[in-house]
């Protein structure tokens, strides 16, 4: 393959949104997770829906890595395991649905199950200790199967993620380690189904994420300087309040 052809083929727009979105990634591997989402209209703009996606996974998979490193002591098992079966439902759901629906109907569908999950944090956030999260193995089964199916459609899991390991109250430490390991056990699962199902992973994929290594380290590093200056209280509002901005930001 001629590596140079690569990055001759790309726009200045192209080059300028790759390295604006590597960047926002490796904030939120490491910051505030609900910025990632930040990411997914400028990608698809630059480069196209599908092409747009595979990209994105790619460099998921090393902004992951970076997190795995700066949080992994700090993961919680007991809930990564007990998401993890439906969440590969949820995979394979989302794989089924993608030869049906456009993108922009993904979008929607998946803004709808953001905001309904962030209207149940936020009446639980203002209630306080009077309301309790479900314990019954359905809720758990129920957060699976929808980050499994926002994950594949768009990369979009981080907010229903966020919102399910806010509402057990884990502290800051811990949802940041949980988060860490959970999503790359998750995007190594994608990685085959989007290579050999939807064909949107390719060498050329690989080079452009690997080149965007350097802008990914510089993100990891400003996401992990923002979560050491914000006291916990200020991070549980700032992600719900990402969360939103992103939601609604993904119906327009």
């Amino acid at each position: 393959m001629d590596l140079l052809s690569v990055f001759q083929n790309l726009t200045q727009g192209q080059i300028i949104a790759g390295l604006a979105v590597a960047v926002i990634i490796g904030i939120g591997k490491t910051g505030i997770s609900g910025v990632v989402l930040l990411a997914i209209p400028i990608m698809a703009s630059a480069f196209g829906a599908i092409e747009s996606t595979g990209l994105m996974l790619a460099m998921f998979l090393i902004a992951d890595v970076f997190a795995v490193k700066a949080y992994a002591r700090h993961g919680k098992w007991g809930e990564i395991r007990k998401l993890l079966p439906s969440t590969v439902v949820g995979l394979a759901l989302g794989s089924l649905v993608g030869s049906f629906i456009n993108d922009q109907q993904f979008k929607y569908l998946i803004a709808i199950i953001v905001l309904i999950c962030l209207i149940a944090m936020i009446w639980q956030e203002v209630r306080g200790d009077q309301i309790k999260v479900p314990q019954a193995r359905w809720f758990a089964i129920l957060i699976g199967v929808m980050a499994g199916f926002a994950t594949m459609i768009g990369n979009a899991a981080g907010p229903i993620f966020a919102i399910y390991l806010l509402a057990i109250r884990l502290n800051k430490q811990n949802y940041l380690g949980t988060t860490a390991w959970f999503f790359l056990i998750i995007n190594v699962l994608k990685l085959p189904l989007q290579v050999f199902v939807w064909h949107n992973i390719t060498w050329t994929t690989a080079i452009l994420a690997l080149s965007a290594l350097p802008a990914i380290f510089i993100g990891t590093r400003i996401g992990i300087w923002v979560i050491r200056k914000l006291p916990e209280k200020g991070f549980r509002y700032l992600v719900i309040a990402m969360t939103a901005v992103v939601a609604v930001r993904m119906f327009f």
